[in-house]
């Protein structure tokens, strides 16, 4: 149970650090506009700054336990890695959101940096080379896991993260949901690596969702999208999970077709009213468009958001159940 002071240590620190960041970013006027409220209102941003921050504290603390109190092991040269490729991408994201919204980072450059940033991890040949295919029964990848399958897991998953965003509490309640399912696997196996990563990453992302849940005073920005995305990568990776962490990313699957049917040039938001509901842009282009189609005009952002939680809580279940069963 020592692992847990991990997310207390993350939580506190968000808690804390938040209302200063949010003050200054506004005295800085680093704000960005709500588009999902019909007065736009300005909303401070590069939350997931402070994020990192927090994460990064519950990592070091669980390393501090570790290391004197010797109540559970750490593996230090997997868990830095996996830490240099997840604080790599944060930077990428944090990059992206000073530049400025479409106005950052190219897509084919998303697509590319988080390969790079793979390089700690296919170093020191994370994981294990040998996976389980459903149909195709055990496979020995050899070097294509290390070479090829570690960097293109980690930036499919920290874009595809990336793309459904743009909502109050959106980002933070899908990563709280998926970073949970994949830590309670880990802790099943006695993966305690890749738990502890997600022990706290899910302490700071519930802390930030006390400033980010509507009406959010501060947005993640991509330094905080990307950084989630990628902390599943790695996770899934060092804890030998990347089949069950493929499934519970099922939404993001979809996500992505229906991007890629816009050319990538479609958005999440909606059309919001003095009522604060939100109408579907006719052009459509996101599982957030297909939600409020069905609201016809009469889902609340709210409304929205915890429709699209709910659905990804069902499919984080039915994965658990399906893995623990079979």
């Amino acid at each position: 149970m020592f692992e847990l002071v991990s997310i207390l240590v993350s939580f506190i620190s968000v808690l804390l650090i938040m209302p200063p960041f949010i003050r200054r970013m506004h005295a800085q006027e680093f704000v960005g506009k709500d588009m999902n409220k019909f007065d736009k209102p300005a909303v401070a941003e590069l939350g997931g700054v402070v994020v990192f921050l927090g994460f990064a504290f519950g990592i070091f603390c669980s390393i501090f336990i570790s290391t004197y109190l010797k109540v559970f092991s750490l593996d230090l040269a997997v868990l830095f890695a996996g830490f240099s490729t997840i604080a790599m991408i944060a930077f990428v994201g944090f990059i992206d959101d000073i530049i400025g919204w479409k106005k950052g980072i190219r897509q084919w450059q998303h697509a590319l940096f988080p390969i790079i940033a793979a390089l700690p991890l296919m170093a020191i040949a994370a994981g294990e080379t040998t996976m389980t295919f459903s149909l195709l029964g055990t496979i020995n990848l050899g070097l294509i896991y290390p070479l090829i399958i570690i960097p293109l897991g980690v930036t499919g998953a920290s874009n595809a993260f990336n793309m459904l965003a743009g909502f109050n509490g959106l980002e933070a309640g899908q990563g709280i949901i998926l970073t949970t399912t994949l830590t309670m696997i880990a802790l099943i196996t006695g993966q305690t690596t890749a738990a502890i990563l997600g022990i706290a990453m899910i302490g700071a992302l519930i802390g930030f969702l006390f400033f980010n849940w509507f009406p959010a005073k501060i947005f993640g920005g991509d330094s905080l999208t990307l950084m989630v995305g990628a902390n599943l990568a790695v996770m899934s990776i060092i804890g030998n999970m990347e089949t069950f962490g493929v499934m519970i990313m099922a939404l993001f699957f979809v996500e992505f077709f229906i991007k890629a049917k816009h050319k990538f040039q479609s958005e999440c938001f909606g059309i919001p009213n003095k009522k604060g509901e939100l109408t579907a842009n006719p052009k459509g282009g996101s599982l957030t468009q297909l939600v409020m189609k069905l609201g016809k005009g009469k889902f609340t952002e709210n409304k929205v958001v915890l429709i699209i939680l709910g659905t990804q809580l069902i499919i984080c279940i039915g994965a658990l159940l399906f893995y623990l069963l079979y």
